[in-house]
This record gives C-alpha cells, sequence and structure tokens, in this order.
C-alpha cells in the first residue's frame, strides 16, 4: 500500500509544478506597458498639456515663431485662427496650434 501512495504523492507534486502562475505570464507585459507609460505617453501628454496653456494665454502684441520657422508678431487672436504681422504691412492668417514658441519681447528687433 506504501507503494500507491507514495506514486500519488510524486504525480500531485508533479501538476503543481506545471502550472505557472497567471500573473508571472503577464508581468514582462505590465512592466513592458509600464515603461511606456514612462518614458513615451506621460512625457508626450505633459508636452500637449503645455502646448494648449501656451496658446490660451496668447496676447496682441506677443512676438511668436511658427512650427514653419516664421516669426512675427500677433495682430487678432480668434477662436482658432491668429493673424501675425511678419513684416510692416505684411500679415499672415494662421492657425493657432501653428505656433511652436512664444518668444521674448524685443527678439523681432535684433532679428
Amino acid at each position: 500500500m506504501d507503494f500507491l501512495i507514495n506514486s500519488a504523492h510524486a504525480q500531485a507534486a508533479g501538476d503543481a509544478a506545471a502550472a505557472p502562475n497567471p500573473l508571472m505570464s503577464f508581468l514582462p507585459l505590465i512592466i513592458l506597458f509600464g515603461i511606456f507609460y514612462f518614458m513615451l505617453i506621460r512625457p508626450q501628454m505633459k508636452r500637449a498639456k503645455e502646448q494648449r496653456a501656451m496658446i490660451a494665454a496668447l496676447a496682441k502684441g506677443d512676438e511668436v515663431l511658427t512650427n514653419g520657422g516664421l516669426l512675427g508678431r500677433v495682430e487678432e487672436i480668434g477662436d482658432q485662427f491668429v493673424v501675425l504681422e511678419v513684416a510692416d504691412k505684411v500679415s499672415v492668417k494662421m492657425q493657432k496650434q501653428a505656433i511652436a514658441a512664444v518668444l521674448p519681447k524685443g527678439t523681432l528687433k535684433s532679428a
């Protein structure tokens, strides 16, 4: 009889070792998502938030740089568009989203 009991005990120990923890199989995937979140997603959300705040704070007379490389002074601000004066009596109407940076006052005079 001891022979049958030992066999059953050995078989039960083999089944327990064959069934891995389901959390351990998803652990690399969870770690990879965490790395992507902190290295890619979170900084991109922070940059987008700063861009929205900069566009919301635009005022008439601000000197800006556009994504296309134009430097200009804000003449008018609408809901979706901004009119920039790029030279004397030369104005360009652009989307607000095309503004890349607000420059310090006096930048256009020195350029």
